[in-house]
């Protein structure tokens, strides 16, 4: 394995529901599943979503550079070129943003692409890119 994959595990609230958004919407392909969870393959990492309505909620926020992000939420962060083409994606579907596509931090050693969505469940997502990926975790 070239580097290690990633896991998360998250509650949703309908199964049927969160297949079709992660599939339809993110193109992520199923693994196993059962009638309690499923699988995806989330852009070479593993997700599961796990069927828990009483977990399921919105959560708060903390303002970042002018935006409120969402404090409990995950994603990817994409190659510059894969992350405009999502973007695109999600506005021409019509795609509801909590934080619609733009750059953070311009100009600091920090910039990048970023975009939150949620998924049916209220769960929080964000894409993010960096046009130098080595500055991902340069301070």
């Amino acid at each position: 394995m070239a580097s290690p994959r990633f896991h998360l595990a998250f509650p949703v609230v309908d199964l049927a529901v969160t297949r079709r958004f992660y599939i339809d919407l993110l193109e992520c392909r199923v693994g196993r599943e059962s009638d309690q969870w499923i699988d995806f393959e989330f852009f070479g990492h593993q997700i599961t979503a796990h069927l828990s309505p009483e977990e399921a909620r919105l959560v708060s926020a903390n303002s970042v550079d002018g935006d409120n992000v969402p404090v409990r939420h995950f994603g990817v962060i994409l190659e510059w070129q894969e992350w405009q083409q999502l973007a695109e994606r999600l506005m021409r579907d019509q795609t509801p943003f909590v934080i619609a596509p733009h750059i953070r931090f311009q100009g600091q050693v920090g910039e990048q692409a970023t975009l939150f969505i949620r998924d049916p469940s209220g769960n929080a997502l964000e894409f993010k890119s960096f046009k130098d990926m080595t500055r991902v975790f340069t301070r």
